[in-house]
């Protein structure tokens, strides 16, 4: 018979409460158990005594009677100093997906055309400056032509009428 140590959820919806049990490993997760060894409220701080309640010594009679922690067991069982769990190291845990890279290259070649067009506006407010001046006039010129052409046919208007 294969054994497991490892957590049966209790409590209610949103309450969760588990009981570190050995069972065996086919049985159903809240299921059968053969002993209740401990308890794990997640609810409680992480520095709280009560959060996780281990029986160390029942846990090593069923380490050596062959039992298997799951990995979260296994944790608890390396806090309290029953069975040493060897770290996982994963280096490319934070290392963003393939699309996140994607989209970070295109933001930065974006930031790097609005640099160059800004650095570009830059060189070149004289040119601005002198068309920006000559601009008013032109505006002026044409408001003044638009102004005569109204006028025209208000006035035939008038003379025909």
């Amino acid at each position: 018979m294969a054994l497991a140590i490892r957590l049966s959820r209790g409590g209610s919806k949103k309450r969760p409460y588990y009981r570190i049990v050995v069972a065996d490993a086919r049985s159903p997760r809240d299921g059968k158990f053969i002993e209740r060894i401990g308890s794990y409220n997640p609810l409680l701080g992480k520095d709280d005594a009560n959060r996780v309640i281990l029986n160390g010594e029942r846990a090593k009679h069923w380490l050596a009677a062959g039992a298997q922690p799951s990995d979260r067991v296994a944790r608890f069982l390396d806090v309290a100093g029953v069975k040493e769990r060897a770290a996982k190291a994963n280096p490319k845990k934070g290392e963003p997906g393939q699309k996140a890279k994607d989209r970070a290259e295109d933001k930065a070649a974006k930031l790097a055309e609005a640099e160059e067009a800004a650095a570009a506006a830059a060189a070149a407010p004289a040119v601005e400056e002198v068309a920006a001046e000559e601009a008013p006039a032109a505006e002026e010129a044409l408001a003044a032509e638009e102004a005569a052409a109204e006028e025209a046919p208000a006035a035939e208007e008038k003379a025909e009428g």
